[in-house]
């Protein structure tokens, strides 16, 4: 395969995750103010449908998106309102919109299905920037939507590590009693990013709908999967968006290496790669948070004494833990 093919893939790739990183940096935030939105999945098939049709209508694309956001914060407020204030299990509550928002997805947009609708502009150079070698190719010559992730990545990591709100926001899912003592309202708080960020994963849809698999196409839209991939790369990530964020270009990348595959490895189904991004990304969560295990240390303690503080390194750069007041409730005292 010459370069240029790789390069031109590659930079696929990364606009083929960016509707993922949306969509786990929104739920990064959720879980970071220590609440669980398990409907990501739903709420992606339901957004990609919904924008598309009000694209479609309108054909006004920004009107689409604003749709998928609203639907995608809709989605979330009900999540906050069942945990929050009815203290029912965030996981019940989750699951069951997950499955209703998807149905109710295929359901109302049959009349959309196979319609030619507006898509997100191409893509546009960025002058300087995309003539670095490489990385230009790469990074800058994308569309908008591919631009928005960068900033959205590099805002989000200093708010929430050079910010006083993005402090507060992970004391209220670390420790939300000593945040409440020194002023914060933890559970408005806990709305307030809960809904920001379903709009964020709602806007994950129609970045779908209107540019990556722009149009709509029901239970064959191949989107079905992609919020439960969201939730693992947010446990991969550390629950930090930049980390998150690599996960989502590995899992695109994952899929991108599947399609390429088919034609060098023609004795497998194309099936069976099409759906191996899913599983091994899987197995990488897994091998990420190998190293909190018990067994793992004492083995460790029976390597090479050399070799020993470099696995450890490793394995403790790979951990991560969620934040610690994650599904749990908080009461004003």
């Amino acid at each position: 395969m010459e370069f240029n093919t790789i390069l031109i893939g590659l930079a696929g790739v990364i606009a083929a995750a960016t509707p993922i990183v949306f969509a786990t940096i929104g739920e990064t935030i959720t879980e970071k103010a220590g609440i669980t939105n398990l409907s990501v999945n739903g709420t992606i098939i339901l957004t990609a449908m919904t924008g598309f049709a009000v694209a479609t209508t309108t054909q006004n694309i920004l009107l689409g998106f604003l749709a998928g956001a609203l639907v995608g914060g809709l989605i979330a407020g009900i999540v906050a309102f069942s945990s929050i204030t009815l203290k029912q299990s965030q996981v019940a509550v989750g699951f069951v919109l997950t499955l209703m928002t998807r149905d109710l997805a295929y359901f109302l947009g049959n009349s959309f299905i196979g319609l030619s609708g507006p898509r997100v502009p191409p893509a546009f150079e960025i002058p300087l920037l995309s003539q670095i070698p490489v990385l230009g190719a790469l990074l800058f010559k994308q569309d908008i939507l591919v631009y928005l992730s960068y900033i959205l990545i590099i805002l989000t990591t200093i708010f929430l590590t050079k910010t006083r709100p993005g402090l507060i926001l992970q004391g209220i899912g670390e420790r939300p009693a000593s945040a409440y003592i020194r002023g914060a309202n933890v559970n408005k708080l806990r709305y307030i990013y809960t809904i920001l960020g379903g709009a964020m994963v709602g806007l994950a849809g129609p970045m779908y709908s209107l540019s990556v698999k722009a149009g709509w196409k029901g239970t064959i839209s191949g989107l079905d999967g992609i919020g439960w991939i969201v939730l693992a790369i947010v446990i991969f990530g550390g629950w930090s968006p930049l980390r998150g964020s690599l996960g989502a270009y590995l899992f695109a990348f994952l899929q991108w290496l599947g399609l390429v595959l088919q034609t060098t490895l023609s004795a497998i189904p194309s099936q069976v790669l099409q759906v191996a991004p899913f599983p091994m990304m899987i197995l990488t969560l897994l091998l990420v948070n190998i190293g909190n295990t018990e067994w793992v240390e004492r083995a460790i303690m029976g390597l090479p004494e050399r070799v020993r503080p470099v696995i450890s390194k490793i394995l403790r750069s790979m951990r991560s833990n969620p934040p610690a007041a994650l599904g749990v409730p908080f009461e004003n005292e």
